[in-house]
């Protein structure tokens, strides 16, 4: 280990943040943070509505359209690098700075724009701005996480990604100003479009100072009275009667920890919750850009609508798209995560064939297109979120930011990009076969995370995250604690698999070490008989060792395991010998492996 251990502690910080009620802290951290996604939206939306003024004589910068193509693809290419790289060091410095800092850099790169005078400029310019933004995203969905209580944050997570559509429609409709000469010279409007994003960034940045860094973060790298005096001042701002805190968790600290054992830990431990990441990423990423990127272009070419009309219908694309996470997602928090998941996935996969199929038979107005576009995307704007939601949820916390930054720069690289450029060829060749031949394989990339979620899906539904995923300082005291950690994970895997994933409602908490009584009901009631179920292996395995070997019945009278109740005795027996504790001999006798 290159890490410094710092010391080891048990806290019920995250069982005293699970528990909170709503209060106007968690809106600051809503209005302080979720913004991001508004400003992406704006972003690129405006950027997209005034690229083609860009390109015309008295523009005032000497671009072409390749030029703008080249643009957003770099633009796309800075925010899978900001991602990366501000991901790795949200991790290691914390939250807060880097939300801080990546919001910074966002400001004076978008407003930079404004001055561009070469396409090398401008080149620059959107490369720093998608670093920005790519590093939000990283910085911000893991302290979003760690600071909303567990049965609130599929909603919440949900409305936040989905606010990057109040963005766009934003975009939409202030790009129609910024685009009347009336209003503002040819070379003029274009560049105050890119001022909106400062200003925007200028009022978030504000309200993100009163913002606290993640307990979360702090307690685990050696700052658990910073974290403890944030949390009592939460408190303090909430106040009244709070429910008594249930569970605590017992964490080795760490100054930091080296990607490399991250990385080799995440890939150990969790293989089919990468799969499950990436399938949902490439899916969601392929589909929206594909359609979000190429939309006014498909309008204009096969339905005949006029340039200057686009921003209303991408207005109402727009809005459709904010509604579907808004409405749909309380039922990720209590239908559950797989039933929804896998829902908004395949229902949006079926919706895409249809508009496809219909492509084919050339049935469509351009009112009915838009009619099933925005159904379509009602749906999968949930799905896409959801996306998300679960690699920030499904990873252990000292990973959190790195996960996010690695699906969303995978995901962006492989879907974002191919799905643009595959759609616009499409439709550049006119061919309104090969367009549908597009919707076929946007809905081909949404089935298979629909199916991925069926297959290695979590129910992660009003869990504490670190119930979802034991953090990699995590510590448990006792003998044997290692069979124990192995026999939890063992009673996950049962759970999470066959027909039982897929009831509805929350889903059994299996706790990290020492979280009793952090998640629902019946996770406190399995803590709580996993405890008591080592402390009866441990007298079986005791006695073994110092008598063995024995037949049952002596073993029996030797831990007083009659008065254990019905059953306790044999079920704490036949756990010893599962984990190689005790062995069975002939005759109804067992023995410790040691002799």
């Amino acid at each position: 280990m290159t890490a410094e251990d710092l010391g080891m502690i048990r806290t019920n910080i995250p069982a005293r943040l699970d528990r909170l009620p709503w209060s106007r802290f968690h809106w600051r951290v809503v209005l302080g943070l979720g913004t991001v996604w508004i400003l992406d939206g704006l972003e690129v939306t405006i950027v997209g509505a005034v690229a083609s003024r860009m390109t015309e004589r008295g523009s005032g910068i000497a671009v072409n359209s390749a030029d703008i193509g080249t643009a957003a693809a770099i633009y796309v290419a800075g925010a899978c690098v900001g991602a990366l790289l501000f991901g790795q060091l949200t991790d290691r410095l914390g939250r807060k700075k880097m939300f801080m800092f990546t919001l910074g850099l966002y400001m004076v790169a978008t407003v930079a724009t404004t001055f561009a005078f070469e396409p090398w400029y401008l080149f620059l310019m959107r490369f720093l701005t998608g670093m920005g933004i790519g590093g939000e995203y990283a910085a911000i969905n893991s302290a979003i996480d760690e600071l909303i209580p567990a049965r609130n944050r599929g909603r919440v997570d949900l409305a936040i990604n989905g606010s990057y559509w109040v963005g766009a429609a934003i975009g939409s409709v202030a790009a129609l100003a910024f685009l009347s000469t009336a209003l503002f010279p040819m070379d003029i409007g274009w560049r105050l479009a890119f001022v909106i994003g400062g200003v925007l960034g200028f009022a978030i940045m504000f309200t993100r100072r009163s913002l606290p860094e993640s307990p979360r973060w702090l307690f685990i790298h050696g700052r658990e009275e910073e974290a403890e005096r944030i949390v009592d001042q939460i408190e303090a701002e909430i106040g009244g009667d709070l429910p008594q805190p249930r569970g605590e968790i017992t964490v080795r600290q760490r100054a930091a920890i080296p990607f490399r054992e991250i990385a080799r830990v995440a890939m150990e431990r969790y293989p089919r919750r990468v799969l499950l990441g990436l399938a949902l990423f490439i899916g969601q990423a392929f589909l929206y850009n594909a359609v979000t990127f190429d939309l006014g272009t498909l309008l204009h070419g096969f339905f005949g609508v006029a340039s200057g009309s686009i921003p209303y219908f991408m207005a109402v694309f727009a809005l459709g798209n904010f509604l579907g996470p808004l409405l749909l997602g309380r039922w990720f928090d209590t239908v559950g995560r797989i039933p929804m998941i896998a829902g908004t996935y395949l229902v949006s996969a079926a919706l895409t064939a249809v508009i496809a199929v219909l492509m084919l038979n050339r049935a469509l107005t351009t009112t009915s297109f838009m009619v099933l576009i925005a159904l379509t995307f009602f749906v999968a704007s949930a799905g896409a979120g959801s996306a998300y939601l679960t690699v920030s949820e499904i990873f252990p916390m000292e990973t959190r930011a790195l996960a996010i930054a690695l699906f969303f720069a995978v995901g962006t690289a492989i879907g974002g990009i191919t799905g643009p450029a595959l759609f616009g060829q499409f439709i550049h060749s006119g061919n309104l076969t090969l367009v549908a031949a597009g919707f076929f394989i946007g809905a081909a990339a949404m089935a298979l995370g629909g199916v991925a979620e069926l297959m290695f899906g979590v129910r992660a539904e009003q869990q504490s995250l670190e119930d979802i995923a034991r953090p990699l300082t995590a510590e448990e005291a006792g003998p044997y604690a290692d069979e124990r950690r192995e026999r939890i994970h063992h009673r996950h895997e049962q759970d999470t698999t066959g027909a039982r994933r897929f009831l509805p409602g929350p889903g059994s908490t299996f706790p990290s070490p020492g979280m009793v009584g952090t998640g629902a009901a019946s996770g406190r009631v399995t803590a709580s008989a996993d405890e008591q179920l080592d402390r009866e292996v441990a007298a079986v395995t005791h006695a073994l060792d110092e008598h063995g070997p024995a037949d049952r019945d002596t073993l029996a009278r030797m831990v007083h395991g009659r008065a254990w109740g019905p059953g306790r005795f044999r079920a704490a027996l036949r756990q010893t010998v599962r984990e190689g504790r005790g062995r069975s001999l002939s005759h109804g006798r067992y023995d410790s492996p040691r002799h």
